[in-house]
């Protein structure tokens, strides 16, 4: 039987980040993009913390990072190739121990966006990792899931059963080929995901487990928030759910951002949820209102005291679709 994934507060080895290397995808946000997550990225690599592993996805983009970033304790500077940055869904799921590195299709989030080298990326992560790969021949985010470490995986169904990943599949294909992969024993099915959400509502803007047996989802912040159904309804579907380990499932909400406009003044996918947890620390997406996001960050040092929790703001990366945890993946020990 596949042994679970590892939940992600347990200890790391190494920590992927992608760093945004491609200006013609980024505009106007390229340079602030590459502060945010130069930002995360010191954060990240303290005293005590974790051994970053900062993909960059061109060549051109390499003397920039090094003039950053050679020499600080911590960042391995790694020249690869990627479409973008979002290593969460196009790298590799990490079994426990980083024994093995599950890499799975990979078609642009349902052909939306569609770049060269991304679908290379999870091999290439697993053979400088010197990991063995195992292929699975079904399209698979590492966004669109959550694991517990104890079997228990949320995703949705907005996802996950699109047909613009799998096609034929049911909730009981899902089911199966969870359980072969990431050792799924009980799959916890949420509905939509949050408004806008390009990648057809990923689990990880929407509901993260924070310790074993508690789920954090947000709370509606100020009287616009355009996802305030979607977090009531998910807060009580997760209320309703027994875990892998027979626990009635508690859940922590957090505060959301709120309404956050893009430049067209569309709400756009921001949020909380998008933590990341790291070795020695919770580094938390803001995205520019003070009051939410020191709100959010207090919540979460609730379930997390014994780690530093980092506020840190994800504006430009916001712009291209996703935030912290989306451009990262960790390889557990």
């Amino acid at each position: 039987m596949t042994q679970p994934i590892p939940a992600e507060w347990s200890p790391h080895r190494a920590m992927w980040v992608g760093w945004p290397s491609h200006e013609e995808l980024w505009g106007e946000y390229f340079a602030q993009a590459q502060d945010e997550v130069e930002a995360l990225v010191r954060a990240l690599a303290g005293p005590g913390r974790e051994q970053v592993r900062l993909m960059i996805g061109n060549e051109e983009a390499l003397p920039g990072v090094r003039a950053r970033l050679d020499g600080v304790a911590g960042i391995e500077i790694v020249a690869a190739r990627f479409g973008d940055i979002w290593l969460r869904d196009t790298g590799p799921i990490f079994s426990a121990g980083s024994a093995v590195a599950n890499a799975f299709g990979f078609n642009g989030w349902g052909g939306k966006y569609v770049y060269k080298h991304d679908d290379e990326v999870a091999d290439w992560i697993a053979d400088f990792s010197g990991v063995p790969a195992t292929r699975h021949d079904f399209i698979l985010e590492g966004g669109a899931l959550d694991h517990d470490g104890e079997g228990t995986v949320l995703t949705t169904r907005q996802c996950l059963l699109n047909r613009n990943r799998n096609a034929n599949w049911t909730q009981a294909d899902a089911e199966a080929a969870l359980a072969e992969a990431v050792g799924a024993k009980v799959v916890v099915w949420l509905g939509d995901g949050l408004l806008n959400d390009h990648t057809d509502g990923h689990v990880d803007n929407l509901a993260r487990f924070v310790a074993p047996g508690v789920v954090a989802c947000p709370i509606a912040f100020g009287p616009k928030d355009p996802n305030a159904e979607v977090y009531d309804e998910t807060a009580r579907l997760l209320s309703e759910t027994t875990d892998a380990m027979g626990r009635k499932l508690k859940v922590l909400r957090i505060p959301s951002p709120g309404l956050v406009l893009d430049a067209d003044e569309r709400p756009i996918p921001a949020s909380h949820m998008n933590f990341l947890v790291a070795d020695g620390a919770i580094v938390v997406p803001t995205y520019g209102n003070d009051m939410a996001g020191r709100l959010a960050g207090e919540a979460l040092a609730t379930v997390f005291p014994d780690r530093e929790i980092v506020l840190s703001p994800s504006n430009a990366v916001l712009t291209g679709g996703g935030s912290f945890h989306c451009i990262s993946q960790q390889e557990p020990e």
